[in-house]
């Protein structure tokens, strides 16, 4: 017995001797692994977006193609989603991703923010700093940056022991993103950067950026290297001349290649040439520079973590739930035509390795036709469901204590009303109903802030507004507060005495339904049986507006002005036997059928 001790004891040693004896380093123009130059090939996959069951499948489908190295953003809203309450469990186990990516084989680099962008709601800021009117966010502000300072710390404590030095599979940490597309503070840069050494990191630090000298000048720091960001049909050669310009005798990366883009509702699908990709990626593995395709796998943006965009013609832009980003993997995982032609390229250029088999082994399944016949009306979740606060003047989401979901607005006339209606502003799309009938809708993206009214004394104003993703890029984010956010004007006057009801919807229990035909926006539930289990997406072709639940887990979203009209639903929501599943139509066109199938649905 004791020998046998020994031998594990010694075994262990041994273990721990060989998978402490990896070094990586930025020498002169290098990247240095192990003493010897090393190429970063590298995919980004966003842990919150892949189930975890399908993590390992994910890792082992990168190594297969080539890669070398996986990247990922570091989510502060999902792991802190109230002030010092923090949850690394499940889907959020970044511990865990990083050393499954391990045990395969790969590398990893890490993007903690604390701003992210990727979007995603809020850049993956957590919406609830939005609740102090006086902190300035992603700036060098004491309260933003106490508050970043004990995310990262929470980080560190499970990451930090998994650098390279330490044994484990993570080379490189990012400071902050693109930072130059926002500002150019240098102490807050400083800041952030001195976060993550507190927080135990010490590998190389980084900076990522558009190739501009605005961009670059703004988002970097002496002494961390800097990336740039470009895409398909973007010539390398000219992107790094302008780098080189900027810093010269540093190794040459790219930490963002574009193999496609992300789509907003009402768009079409994106979808980018191959042949535009492969091409980029030929000429940087010819003139060794390392790559992070993005995204190499995109995934799903579950729940209501879609964040949302801005021009300078359209205010407000949201994102869709489905992330597929046009990437080498689509949304469910499944190697797409671009795999095969950039697995080709890799395998040219590197002909002494042998790469291993593409193996595809995600299930999937489909569910015949189906009705869900129960309903239950939104007002009857208002009053079961909801939260009230009362109020002289309305109030955004945030100052509810809410983060996110749907906030119903209600005033009684005290008198006859008739005119116009003015928002300043309703964000970002509501439902406006007198005495709970229907009278007409708001959008945000159209900018439509006003509706005509004709009340009676006594008649009550409701407005439902839904929060359709806080904006993640520019200069305006970091204001975007949702529900109502300053007033509501009639004929010129400031409407007051508000009752506000909280609607995160992140719970049915007390809902209850019956199998009455019920008007306007109403929550919809049945059930299917399953003999097997398997990932598979529901077809909404013939839906409205809304958000579905499968066994209390939130899908995300959907809207028939597409482009996306399916939603993923993953095997490890779904069990044998019956499953539960509730859709909430906003927009109800009288469907109550359902069914599913392993096809991605796009459409307009």
């Amino acid at each position: 017995m004791r020998k046998l001790l020994l031998f594990a004891v010694v075994l262990l040693c041994c273990s721990i001797a060989s998978a402490q004896k990896h070094s990586f380093a930025i020498e002169g123009e290098h990247f240095v692994l192990d003493g010897k130059p090393f190429i970063i090939r590298s995919g980004e996959m966003h842990y919150p977006r892949i189930p975890p069951e399908h993590w390992r499948d994910r890792f082992r489908k990168a190594k297969a193609m080539g890669l070398n190295t996986i990247t990922t953003y570091i989510f502060w809203n999902e792991h802190e989603p109230q002030p010092g309450k923090f949850d690394f469990a499940g889907g959020k186990d970044i511990a865990h991703f990083a050393k499954l990516a391990q045990e395969e084989g790969l590398w990893l680099i890490i993007r903690p923010g604390p701003y992210v962008c990727t979007e995603w709601d809020f850049g993956g800021l957590p919406a609830w700093l939005l609740r102090d009117r006086s902190m300035k966010i992603r700036a060098n502000d004491p309260a933003f940056l106490a508050a970043a300072d004990r995310y990262m710390k929470e980080v560190g404590k499970r990451l930090a022991p998994l650098q390279i030095q330490n044994g484990g599979n993570i080379i490189m940490a990012q400071v902050e993103n693109e930072y130059g597309s926002f500002g150019s503070d240098k102490d807050y840069l400083n800041a952030v950067k001195k976060s993550l050494v507190d927080a135990g990191f010490s590998v190389p630090f980084f900076t990522s950026d558009g190739p501009s000298d605005q961009m670059l000048k703004g988002g970097t720091l002496p002494d961390v290297l800097p990336v740039i960001n470009f895409g398909w049909g973007q010539d390398p050669a000219k992107q790094f001349e302008t780098l080189a310009k900027f810093r010269s005798g540093i190794p040459r990366m790219v930490g963002e290649y574009y193999t496609g883009w992300f789509d907003h509702w009402g768009e079409k699908h994106h979808t980018v040439d191959t042949e535009s990709v492969a091409k980029g990626i030929d000429y940087m593995l010819a003139n060794g520079i390392s790559f992070n395709f993005y995204m190499w796998h995109g995934g799903w943006s579950f729940g209501y973590m879609a964040g949302a965009n801005y021009s300078n013609t359209v205010p407000y832009q949201p994102d869709t739930s489905d992330y597929d980003y046009d990437g080498v993997l689509d949304a469910a995982g499944r190697p797409t035509e671009k795999y095969r032609v950039l697995r080709d390229v890799i395998a040219k250029h590197f002909p002494n390795e042998k790469f291993p088999d593409v193996k595809d082994e995600t299930k999937f399944i489909s569910i015949p036709p189906f009705e869900l016949n129960e309903t239950a009306g939104l007002f009857d979740a208002a009053r079961t469901l909801g939260t009230s606060r009362r109020s002289e003047t309305v109030l955004p989401m945030e100052d509810l204590g809410q983060n996110y979901g749907f906030v119903l607005y209600r005033h009684r006339f005290s008198e006859n009303a008739k005119g116009m209606l003015e928002f300043k502003e309703q964000h970002d799309y509501s439902h406006v109903f007198l005495d709970h009938k229907f009278i007409g809708k708001l959008d945000r993206g159209k900018k439509e802030q006003s509706i005509a009214i004709d009340a009676k004394k006594g008649d009550v104003l409701e407005v439902l507004v839904e929060n359709m993703g806080r904006l993640n890029y520019g200069n305006a984010f970091i204001f975007d507060r949702k529900g109502i956010t300053e007033s509501v004007v009639l004929n010129g006057e400031d409407l007051k005495n508000w009752e506000m009801v909280s609607l995160p919807f992140d719970n049915f229990a007390g809902l209850r339904f019956s199998k009455k035909n019920v008007p306007n926006a109403v929550f919809f539930r049945g059930s299917f049986a399953l003999k097997e289990v398997g990932d598979t997406f529901l077809d909404m072709r013939n839906w409205g507006k809304g958000h579905v639940w499968v066994n209390g887990h939130h899908l995300g979203r959907f809207w028939n002005i597409g482009p996306q009209q399916s939603l993923y639903l993953p095997v490890g929501w779904l069990k044998k036997g019956r499953n539960s599943i509730v859709i909430l139509d906003l927009e109800n066109k009288g469907t109550r059928t359902i069914s599913a199938s392993p096809k991605i649905l796009y459409g307009n």
